[in-house]
């Protein structure tokens, strides 16, 4: 009796979470909807509605569709994207299609010398409303009046000729000054502070896409004069208007802060600012504030920097739980561990992983060598006038993509000011190697060989050319950095946390190991000198600590137990799990800390809890396996482990930590600093600028986010619906 109990009280907690998310992803779909001025899916919510259809019995939400408003049609909602692309651009949609065609001939306008224009418009410009046979003298005499005005001009030159010009001055003056617009229609005081407000509210939260210049366009006044709106100069966007939006944005954040258990700051520099983001554990980022700088910053003031915004970001600095950064080296970070000992500081592990090239390029050979070899190939084509002519020649020859007719003869890629860009160093590979067939055919013509009498280099650059051998290091360095390129770029857009860093490396060694095998590499002793030189400059005992507290990597042993993965670590790596608990904790803890970490070792979880954190499911945005509920790793710390007081309170905190930074990109151009910035004043109405827009775009890629994760896939929503409807199972 107490299973049945216990099963249908399981059944009832489903169907209400199905019910609150199917609600959940009906608000996510109309927010999105709502707020979708600009981007790439503004276009199609104009004609898709996000719908909700419920039970017929109980009146429950049952689904969520999009409803096509030109044809009435209904779809999936998991991906309006998709949906709009196959039903509206690629013609399934009918009305749409007719729609299109009647904006395009509306649109279209005759030219002037057309005979249907000189039907539309009388002599002044404006439309003539006359009979027929009006239009067709008018157009009779027009062309006449041309004519003889043409004759003039051809034959004669005297004064009879002032008046013809005279009259062609004054028409071309009409037709560059358009007839002014009437005026607008009348409204109401409310309805001017109302609409007013809106267009604060969009300039202050589109910021850094849109300027100041952008108000004193003549067109946007005529518009603001069309709809009966009076001119709003730029006092009025930086005056109570500003305040009162940035003291609003400002208590939303704050509440937000406050009521999160904990928060990590994150910080990323860009040239001439830092920006500081706040991560809570509910997943949500809020900015903070930005610090304007001009060169370098000494680590003793980026300390200084980092403590005052922690303090001033909550009352309670026991509540950071740490920092990350993508700018600063690793002492300011340290330190400020060593006054906070509660605190876990962290390097961005995209600057981190991305550095492995600058590390190649000084210490491996191979990379060095290859590199020097391509820079010098590069030089003597480009600077070298014969030799450029006649590597041109070839590309005529043999390339579509150059021709003599249109002078394109570009150069050889070569911008490389430091060798820690690693895109132009790609770049430069893939541009040889693209050459690799014409540069052959270069060294053996008979042209060249007259080079090579004069010039030694052209000797070598010949020798090197007809080297496989140069070619495969070409091929092998070009890899290397790709790999490392797809490594970086995977971690911009997974953004992992604390725990998944040890996993991520492993990751990388894995892909650099098989990396040697394919291009036969006899250096392999150097390059996996090079990366675990690099893996130990950016390693923090926090890595191994998560690793181990985190569900998601339990391993089940013989007798069917879940239990941490203690046997992938070092000794060393090891030691610092101990080490980090016993600092993360009050004196008095630390020992009641160490024992529940022994218990956690021998025990584990249950293998029904273990099981359910570590599903998986397909993402729909890059189609790998992922972690159906990320959030479970850290829930089941505050739910089901509740015997383990002390080290849950460390693992709810450490699993929640990103390692890497938030990049929310801003123009610097656009933010008026040449303007604004020479003051205090100035300063402070740009801070509070940026804090509006960058919040208002964080809160966009939330409500984005959070409606594509909680999309479901199509297969799987036709399969629930014919489960429902009894019609195929």
């Amino acid at each position: 009796m107490a299973e049945s109990n216990d099963t249908q009280l399981v059944v009832v907690d489903t169907d209400d979470m199905a019910t609150r998310a199917v609600s959940k992803r009906y608000e996510g779909l109309s927010t999105v909807r709502l707020k979708a001025n600009k981007g790439k899916g503004a276009w199609y919510w104009a004609y898709l509605e996000p719908i909700l259809v419920r039970n017929p019995e109980t009146d429950d939400p049952k689904a969520v569709k999009l409803k096509c408003n030109l044809c009435e049609a209904v779809f999936s909602a998991s991906n309006p994207s998709r949906t709009a692309s196959e039903h509206l651009k690629r013609g399934t949609c009918p009305n749409f299609n007719s729609l299109l065609k009647q904006s395009s001939s509306s649109s279209s306008l005759p030219p002037l010398s057309s005979p249907s224009s000189h039907k539309r418009l009388g002599s002044s410009g404006t439309p003539n409303v006359g009979s027929n046979s009006h239009h067709q003298q008018f157009h009779h005499h027009n062309h006449n009046h041309h004519h003889h005005h043409h004759q003039h001009l051809l034959l004669s030159g005297g004064k009879e000729d002032l008046g013809p010009l005279a009259m062609l001055e004054d028409s071309v003056k009409k037709l560059k000054t358009p007839k002014p617009l009437p005026p607008g229609p009348t409204l109401t005081k409310t309805q001017i502070d109302s609409a007013l407000g809106l267009l604060t509210d969009w300039f202050y939260e589109s910021y850094g896409s849109v300027s100041f210049p952008s108000l004193d366009h003549p067109k946007f006044k005529a518009f603001m004069n069309q709809v009966g709106l009076p001119e709003i100069s730029r006092q009025d966007f930086l005056s109570s208007r500003l305040d009162s939006k940035y003291e609003e944005a400002k208590l939303e954040s704050e509440a937000k802060t406050s009521d999160a258990e904990f928060y990590q700051l994150s910080s990323n520099g860009e040239e001439g600012m830092i920006k500081f983001m706040i991560n809570l554990p509910n997943g949500t980022t809020l900015y903070r504030k930005t610090f304007f700088h001009s060169g370098a910053i000494p680590a003793t003031y980026a300390e200084e920097i980092m403590s005052e915004t922690v303090t001033g970001t909550c009352n309670i600095v026991q509540n950071c739980a740490g920092i990350v950064a993508d700018k600063y080296k690793t002492k300011p970070l340290r330190n400020l561990e060593l006054q906070n000992h509660w605190m876990v500081n962290l390097s961005c592990q995209i600057r981190g992983v991305g550095n492995l090239i600058k590390d190649f390029s000084k210490e491996l050979p191979l990379f060095k060598n290859t590199v020097s070899n391509c820079l010098k190939l590069t030089n003597f084509f480009n600077n070298n006038s014969h030799a450029r002519s006649l590597l041109n020649k070839f590309l005529s020859q043999h390339d579509s993509r150059f021709s003599v007719s249109y002078g394109v003869h570009p150069l050889l890629y070569c911008e490389i000011e430091n060798l820690k860009n690693f895109s132009s160093i790609t770049a430069m590979l893939d541009n040889i190697m693209s050459y690799s067939r014409i540069l052959q055919l270069v060294v053996i013509d008979d042209l060249y060989k007259v080079l090579v009498m004069e010039d030694s280099v052209a000797i070598e650059v010949a020798d090197m050319v007809q080297n496989m051998g140069f070619w495969n290091d070409v091929e092998a360095v070009n890899a290397l950095i790709k790999v490392v390129k797809g490594m970086v770029e995977e971690i911009e857009i997974e953004r992992p946390l604390v725990s998944q860093c040890l996993p991520l490396w492993e990751d990388l060694k894995s892909k650099i190991k098989n990396w040697c095998v394919k291009f036969n590499i006899i250096q392999v002793n150097v390059v996996d000198r090079i990366v675990e030189k690099r893996f130990k400059k950016n390693y923090h005992p926090a890595w191994s600590t998560g690793f181990i507290l985190d569900p998601i990597y339990l391993m089940r042993d013989q007798s069917g137990k879940y239990l941490p993965p203690f046997n992938c670590l070092t000794c060393e790596q090891e030691k610092d799990v101990d080490k980090l608990i016993t600092r993360l904790v009050s004196h008095e803890e630390s020992n009641e800390a160490l024992t529940e970490l022994m218990k956690w070792r021998s025990e584990g979880l249950d293998p029904l809890y273990a099981q359910a954190v570590q599903v998986k499911q397909r993402d729909p945005l890059t189609g790998k396996m992922k972690i159906a509920n990320p959030q479970s790793s850290r829930l089941v710390w505050g739910t089901i482990l509740k015997e383990f007081k002390i080290l849950g309170k460390i693992a709810v905190r450490l699993l929640f930590l990103h390692a890497t930074s938030c990049r929310l990109k801003c123009s610097w151009s656009l933010l008026g600093q040449g303007e604004f910035c020479q003051s205090r004043i100035g300063v402070e109405r740009v801070q509070k600028m940026i804090f509006i827009a960058a919040n208002s775009k964080l809160k966009m890629r939330e409500c984005e986010k959070d409606v594509v994760t909680n999309g479901e896939d199509d297969d799987c929503e036709m399969l629930n619906e014919d489960f429902v409807d009894g019609t195929s199972l």
